[in-house]
């Protein structure tokens, strides 16, 4: 995916700005340690138009404060503010097509020791326009990766902590240097964890399974959204350890994430999943994620924040 043009407004030391006056210090304890916490959120253009749907803002928000909650640290902005603050710069900045939200909170002291008990937090947010990050029409090909999946007593793995992204960025170089879209990474005792960005799930026997939370993965929204949906399509679900040879005899497979939606999976390691196209299960689950944050399914209208 390339880099796409932001919109010109961000929200930077407590107003909004024009994004580039939004910059830093180089001696930013963030900058230097990747201490800090992120998010990632999504708005659609719904069906008829007339509005930009954020979704599941409130949850996205809750993970984010969890996620400083981790680390140890209270945050200068409430819940309700953090969302206020989403809405107020997505009205600033007005899009008119698929969007992206990436809040940040950094550690934004001038101090020299890897200490998070001596630094202060601040928060930056910006926009860009997203259509796809990965394809969710084209199957990916993935690759299991030689880096292991950090351990969340290392860094917490359940929240999105910016320092710990060094893993995913090595793991998703090493898979796009051999010529496939991503990489699915192990935990530390050979369990398939997740994506380098999003969660993994398959079908066996035709039921869908997706790593557990102890295994290392991201506390994932669109995890969460499709576990929902499958529910209440009836699709059976379960939520175990796999083991690696697993995923090469899987009926079906997908990723889900904000930033990847729910993204089928045609090959791993050069092994076809099933028959190598969009298995029916996947193909359910991803028309009804799409009618969903378009507003095409009322029963789901609370998950919408319209801007």
């Amino acid at each position: 995916m390339a880099q796409a043009a932001s919109f010109p407004y961000a929200f930077f030391e407590g107003k909004i700005v024009l994004i580039e006056e939004a910059k830093v210090n180089i001696m930013t304890h963030a900058l230097q340690y990747g201490t800090g916490v992120f998010g990632g959120i999504r708005g659609y253009v719904s069906a008829e138009k007339q509005s930009v749907n954020v979704f599941r803002l409130q949850d996205h928000y809750a993970r984010f404060l969890q996620s400083l909650k981790i680390l140890g640290k209270s945050f200068k902005y409430t819940h309700p503010e953090l969302v206020e603050i989403t809405l107020a710069l997505a009205k600033k900045n007005n899009p008119q097509t698929d969007c992206y939200f990436r809040p940040l909170a950094y550690a934004s002291s001038y101090e020299l020791a890897p200490d998070l008990s001596r630094v202060d937090f601040e928060f930056a947010m910006y926009m860009l326009p997203l259509k796809e990050y990965l394809s969710t029409s084209k199957g990916l090909r993935l690759m299991i990766t030689h880096w292991t999946r950090i351990n969340d007593n290392i860094i917490p793995s359940r929240g999105k902590v910016t320092g710990g992204y060094i893993n995913s960025s090595l793991a998703r170089a090493e898979a796009v240097r051999h010529g496939y879209d991503d990489a699915l990474l192990l935990t530390h005792d050979g369990h398939l964890a997740e994506g380098s960005g999003s969660n993994f799930f398959m079908v066996r026997e035709g039921v869908l399974i997706t790593s557990p939370k102890y295994a290392d993965v991201l506390e994932g929204i669109t995890r969460r959204t499709v576990l929902e949906l499958a529910q209440d399509l009836k699709i059976p679900a379960e939520e175990r350890e796999i083991d690696l040879t697993e995923v090469y005899i899987a009926e079906e497979a997908f990723l889900t994430g904000t930033a990847a939606q729910v993204a089928w999976i045609a090959d791993i390691d050069g092994r076809p999943i099933g028959d190598g196209k969009m298995g029916p299960i996947t193909s359910k689950i991803q028309q009804l994620f799409f009618d969903i944050v378009r507003g095409k399914e009322r029963k789901y209208s609370e998950w919408l924040t319209k801007v």
